[in-house]
Protein backbone atom coordinates (compact mmCIF):
# COMPACT_ATOMS: atom_id res chain seq x y z
CA UNK A 1 0.00 0.00 0.00
CA UNK A 2 1.47 3.28 -0.88
CA UNK A 3 0.31 6.85 0.89
CA UNK A 4 1.65 10.51 1.02
CA UNK A 5 0.86 13.18 3.10
CA UNK A 6 -0.02 16.36 0.90
CA UNK A 7 -0.45 18.72 2.91
CA UNK A 8 -2.31 17.87 6.28
CA UNK A 9 -4.36 15.23 3.92
CA UNK A 10 -2.96 11.63 4.06
CA UNK A 11 -3.52 10.25 0.02
CA UNK A 12 -3.63 6.89 -0.59
CA UNK A 13 -2.29 5.97 -4.33
CA UNK A 14 -1.13 3.18 -6.68
CA UNK A 15 2.12 3.81 -8.20
CA UNK A 16 3.18 1.30 -10.57
CA UNK A 17 5.35 0.80 -14.24
CA UNK A 18 8.15 1.90 -15.36
CA UNK A 19 9.88 4.51 -12.80
CA UNK A 20 12.83 6.18 -15.19
CA UNK A 21 13.47 9.23 -16.98
CA UNK A 22 11.07 11.77 -17.20
CA UNK A 23 8.19 9.24 -15.45
CA UNK A 24 10.12 10.01 -12.62
CA UNK A 25 11.13 7.61 -9.82
CA UNK A 26 14.12 5.21 -9.49
CA UNK A 27 15.78 2.23 -11.53
CA UNK A 28 14.94 1.86 -15.54
CA UNK A 29 12.25 2.21 -17.47
CA UNK A 30 11.17 4.23 -20.23
CA UNK A 31 11.75 8.55 -20.53
CA UNK A 32 8.33 8.67 -21.13
CA UNK A 33 5.04 10.69 -19.71
CA UNK A 34 3.31 9.18 -17.01
CA UNK A 35 0.07 8.39 -17.39
CA UNK A 36 -2.11 9.92 -14.60
CA UNK A 37 -5.80 9.04 -13.34
CA UNK A 38 -8.06 10.91 -11.44
CA UNK A 39 -11.39 8.93 -10.73
CA UNK A 40 -15.31 10.21 -10.52
CA UNK A 41 -17.33 10.85 -7.57
CA UNK A 42 -18.46 7.83 -5.57
CA UNK A 43 -15.35 5.92 -6.70
CA UNK A 44 -11.71 5.05 -6.10
CA UNK A 45 -8.78 4.04 -7.81
CA UNK A 46 -10.30 0.49 -8.65
CA UNK A 47 -13.16 2.29 -11.01
CA UNK A 48 -9.70 1.96 -13.49
CA UNK A 49 -8.89 -1.75 -13.28
CA UNK A 50 -10.83 -2.69 -16.02
CA UNK A 51 -8.72 0.19 -17.89
CA UNK A 52 -5.32 -1.18 -17.36
CA UNK A 53 -4.90 -4.35 -19.68
CA UNK A 54 -5.97 -2.34 -22.57
CA UNK A 55 -3.37 0.52 -22.31
CA UNK A 56 0.40 0.43 -24.07
CA UNK A 57 2.73 -2.05 -22.37
CA UNK A 58 5.39 -0.08 -20.23
CA UNK A 59 3.93 2.95 -19.09
CA UNK A 60 4.37 4.73 -15.68
CA UNK A 61 0.31 4.36 -14.26
CA UNK A 62 -0.59 6.83 -11.45
CA UNK A 63 -3.97 6.51 -9.76
CA UNK A 64 -4.82 7.71 -6.59
CA UNK A 65 -7.91 8.36 -4.10
CA UNK A 66 -8.90 11.62 -4.21
CA UNK A 67 -9.80 13.16 -0.31
CA UNK A 68 -12.88 11.63 0.67
CA UNK A 69 -12.77 8.56 -1.05
CA UNK A 70 -11.34 5.25 -0.75
CA UNK A 71 -8.49 4.66 1.80
CA UNK A 72 -7.32 8.38 1.57
CA UNK A 73 -8.10 11.08 4.51
CA UNK A 74 -11.57 12.68 4.55
CA UNK A 75 -11.13 16.31 6.24
CA UNK A 76 -14.18 18.19 6.51
CA UNK A 77 -16.29 19.56 3.82
CA UNK A 78 -17.06 21.89 2.22
CA UNK A 79 -14.06 21.27 -0.64
CA UNK A 80 -13.59 23.30 -3.50
CA UNK A 81 -11.71 22.33 -6.73
CA UNK A 82 -8.73 24.08 -6.05
CA UNK A 83 -8.44 21.46 -2.48
CA UNK A 84 -8.89 18.55 -5.17
CA UNK A 85 -6.02 20.18 -7.89
CA UNK A 86 -3.78 21.20 -5.03
CA UNK A 87 -4.09 17.21 -3.37
CA UNK A 88 -3.11 15.80 -7.34
CA UNK A 89 -0.33 18.52 -7.72
CA UNK A 90 1.13 17.54 -4.13
CA UNK A 91 1.27 14.12 -5.35
CA UNK A 92 2.63 14.55 -8.97
CA UNK A 93 5.74 16.25 -6.77
CA UNK A 94 5.85 13.76 -3.96
CA UNK A 95 6.18 10.53 -6.82
CA UNK A 96 8.55 12.56 -8.22
CA UNK A 97 6.78 12.74 -11.52
CA UNK A 98 8.19 15.67 -14.00
CA UNK A 99 6.18 14.70 -17.25
CA UNK A 100 2.56 13.09 -17.26
CA UNK A 101 -0.59 12.78 -19.60
CA UNK A 102 -3.60 13.53 -17.37
CA UNK A 103 -7.02 11.11 -17.85
CA UNK A 104 -9.72 12.47 -15.97
CA UNK A 105 -13.34 11.23 -15.31
CA UNK A 106 -16.42 13.06 -14.26
CA UNK A 107 -15.25 15.56 -11.30
CA UNK A 108 -11.73 13.59 -11.69
CA UNK A 109 -11.84 15.31 -15.47
CA UNK A 110 -12.57 18.84 -13.97
CA UNK A 111 -9.37 18.02 -11.45
CA UNK A 112 -7.48 16.63 -15.10
CA UNK A 113 -8.45 20.48 -16.77
CA UNK A 114 -7.48 22.43 -13.00
CA UNK A 115 -3.92 20.49 -13.11
CA UNK A 116 -3.26 20.67 -17.03
CA UNK A 117 -4.10 24.71 -16.27
CA UNK A 118 -1.80 25.44 -13.16
CA UNK A 119 0.99 22.50 -13.78
CA UNK A 120 1.74 22.84 -17.78
CA UNK A 121 5.41 22.66 -16.24
CA UNK A 122 4.34 18.69 -15.71
CA UNK A 123 1.25 17.67 -17.83
CA UNK A 124 2.39 17.01 -21.53
CA UNK A 125 -1.28 16.21 -22.42
CA UNK A 126 -4.88 15.52 -21.01
CA UNK A 127 -7.84 13.03 -21.40
CA UNK A 128 -11.25 14.31 -20.08
CA UNK A 129 -13.85 11.44 -19.89
CA UNK A 130 -17.23 12.04 -19.12
CA UNK A 131 -17.11 15.45 -18.01
CA UNK A 132 -17.21 19.32 -18.59
CA UNK A 133 -15.96 22.78 -17.13
CA UNK A 134 -19.30 23.16 -15.82
CA UNK A 135 -21.09 20.24 -14.34
CA UNK A 136 -24.80 20.60 -13.99
CA UNK A 137 -26.36 24.24 -12.00
CA UNK A 138 -26.09 24.97 -8.47
CA UNK A 139 -29.29 24.35 -7.36
CA UNK A 140 -28.77 20.83 -8.79
CA UNK A 141 -25.64 20.41 -6.58
CA UNK A 142 -27.76 21.56 -3.66
CA UNK A 143 -30.46 19.07 -3.71
CA UNK A 144 -28.21 16.43 -4.32
CA UNK A 145 -26.76 17.57 -0.83
CA UNK A 146 -30.10 17.93 0.67
CA UNK A 147 -30.79 14.38 -0.83
CA UNK A 148 -27.80 13.17 1.22
CA UNK A 149 -28.37 14.69 4.46
CA UNK A 150 -31.51 13.22 4.49
CA UNK A 151 -31.17 9.73 3.28
CA UNK A 152 -27.42 9.55 2.69
CA UNK A 153 -26.19 7.57 -0.46
CA UNK A 154 -28.04 4.37 0.10
CA UNK A 155 -31.34 6.61 -0.81
CA UNK A 156 -29.91 8.00 -4.18
CA UNK A 157 -27.94 4.55 -4.95
CA UNK A 158 -30.01 3.27 -7.45
CA UNK A 159 -30.44 6.46 -9.50
CA UNK A 160 -26.91 7.04 -9.47
CA UNK A 161 -26.71 3.37 -11.41
CA UNK A 162 -28.90 4.69 -14.11
CA UNK A 163 -26.70 7.62 -15.02
CA UNK A 164 -23.70 5.71 -14.48
CA UNK A 165 -24.26 2.63 -16.97
CA UNK A 166 -26.31 1.78 -19.78
CA UNK A 167 -29.86 -0.39 -19.68
CA UNK A 168 -28.07 -3.18 -21.52
CA UNK A 169 -25.06 -3.34 -18.38
CA UNK A 170 -27.33 -3.05 -15.76
CA UNK A 171 -29.51 -6.03 -17.30
CA UNK A 172 -27.00 -8.16 -18.47
CA UNK A 173 -24.42 -7.54 -15.76
CA UNK A 174 -25.91 -7.40 -12.40
CA UNK A 175 -22.96 -8.76 -10.11
CA UNK A 176 -20.88 -6.16 -11.32
CA UNK A 177 -23.26 -3.77 -10.93
CA UNK A 178 -23.94 -4.90 -7.72
CA UNK A 179 -20.47 -4.55 -6.78
CA UNK A 180 -20.03 -0.99 -8.61
CA UNK A 181 -23.13 0.12 -5.98
CA UNK A 182 -21.58 -1.35 -3.13
CA UNK A 183 -18.72 0.74 -4.17
CA UNK A 184 -20.49 4.24 -4.31
CA UNK A 185 -22.47 3.20 -0.87
CA UNK A 186 -19.11 3.04 1.05
CA UNK A 187 -18.29 5.77 0.03
CA UNK A 188 -18.04 8.25 3.52
CA UNK A 189 -21.40 10.71 3.45
CA UNK A 190 -18.65 13.20 4.27
CA UNK A 191 -16.56 13.13 1.42
CA UNK A 192 -18.90 12.65 -1.11
CA UNK A 193 -20.91 15.78 -0.07
CA UNK A 194 -18.03 17.92 0.26
CA UNK A 195 -17.12 16.58 -3.32
CA UNK A 196 -20.95 17.80 -4.37
CA UNK A 197 -20.11 21.20 -3.18
CA UNK A 198 -16.69 21.78 -4.95
CA UNK A 199 -19.04 20.10 -8.15
CA UNK A 200 -21.83 23.05 -7.40
CA UNK A 201 -18.92 25.56 -7.29
CA UNK A 202 -16.61 24.77 -9.83
CA UNK A 203 -16.42 26.82 -12.89
CA UNK A 204 -13.48 26.13 -15.38
CA UNK A 205 -14.21 27.60 -18.64
CA UNK A 206 -11.50 29.97 -18.27
CA UNK A 207 -8.99 27.84 -17.69
CA UNK A 208 -9.64 25.03 -19.28
CA UNK A 209 -10.40 27.97 -22.76
CA UNK A 210 -6.62 28.77 -21.93
CA UNK A 211 -4.93 25.04 -22.64
CA UNK A 212 -2.64 24.39 -25.22
CA UNK A 213 -1.68 21.01 -24.82
CA UNK A 214 -3.32 18.03 -26.80
CA UNK A 215 -7.10 17.44 -25.65
CA UNK A 216 -9.09 14.23 -26.13
CA UNK A 217 -12.50 14.53 -24.61
CA UNK A 218 -14.40 11.13 -24.40
CA UNK A 219 -18.46 10.82 -24.22
CA UNK A 220 -20.27 7.69 -23.47
CA UNK A 221 -23.75 7.41 -26.02
CA UNK A 222 -25.92 6.11 -22.75
CA UNK A 223 -23.99 9.00 -20.47
CA UNK A 224 -26.91 10.22 -17.84
CA UNK A 225 -24.55 12.30 -16.31
CA UNK A 226 -22.60 14.23 -19.09
CA UNK A 227 -24.19 13.55 -22.22
CA UNK A 228 -22.19 13.57 -25.52
CA UNK A 229 -23.57 16.79 -26.39
CA UNK A 230 -22.29 18.50 -22.55
CA UNK A 231 -19.00 16.83 -23.68
CA UNK A 232 -19.06 18.30 -27.25
CA UNK A 233 -19.39 21.81 -25.74
CA UNK A 234 -16.25 20.72 -23.71
CA UNK A 235 -14.21 19.87 -26.28
CA UNK A 236 -15.67 23.33 -28.50
CA UNK A 237 -13.65 25.08 -25.36
CA UNK A 238 -10.42 23.99 -25.99
CA UNK A 239 -8.24 24.87 -28.95
CA UNK A 240 -7.54 21.80 -31.18
CA UNK A 241 -9.45 19.41 -29.10
CA UNK A 242 -11.01 16.17 -30.26
CA UNK A 243 -14.41 14.68 -29.26
CA UNK A 244 -14.58 10.71 -29.32
CA UNK A 245 -18.35 9.34 -28.59
CA UNK A 246 -17.97 5.34 -27.77
CA UNK A 247 -21.00 3.95 -28.74
CA UNK A 248 -22.76 2.25 -25.76
CA UNK A 249 -21.31 2.78 -22.63
CA UNK A 250 -23.01 5.52 -20.14
CA UNK A 251 -20.51 7.29 -17.30
CA UNK A 252 -17.92 5.29 -16.58
CA UNK A 253 -16.63 3.67 -19.49
CA UNK A 254 -12.91 2.19 -18.01
CA UNK A 255 -16.02 0.11 -16.71
CA UNK A 256 -18.27 -0.47 -19.24
CA UNK A 257 -16.23 -0.28 -22.41
CA UNK A 258 -12.52 -0.76 -21.43
CA UNK A 259 -11.23 -1.87 -24.66
CA UNK A 260 -12.84 1.33 -26.35
CA UNK A 261 -11.94 3.53 -23.79
CA UNK A 262 -8.11 1.87 -24.16
CA UNK A 263 -7.96 2.10 -28.20
CA UNK A 264 -9.22 5.55 -27.80
CA UNK A 265 -6.24 6.71 -25.22
CA UNK A 266 -3.55 4.66 -27.01
CA UNK A 267 -4.42 6.56 -30.29
CA UNK A 268 -3.84 9.24 -28.90
CA UNK A 269 -0.67 9.33 -27.15
CA UNK A 270 0.36 7.69 -30.21
CA UNK A 271 -0.67 10.87 -32.54
CA UNK A 272 0.45 13.02 -30.19
CA UNK A 273 4.33 11.33 -29.82
CA UNK A 274 3.57 11.02 -26.03
CA UNK A 275 4.07 6.96 -25.84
Amino acid sequence: MQAARIGSTVLHYSDTGAQGGAGGGTGGGTAGPALVFANSLGTDLRVWDPLLPHLPAGLRILRYDKRGHGLSDCPPGPYAIDDLVGDLSGLLDHAGVSQAVVVGLSVGGMIAQGIAATRPDVIRGAVFCCTAHVIGTAEMWAQRIAGLEAGGIEGMADAVMERWFSPAFRSERGEELAAWRNMLTRTPLQGYAATCAALRDADLTAQTAGLKMPVLCIAGSNDGSTPPEVVQGLADLVPGARLAVLDGPGHIPCVEAPEALGAEITAFLKENGLV
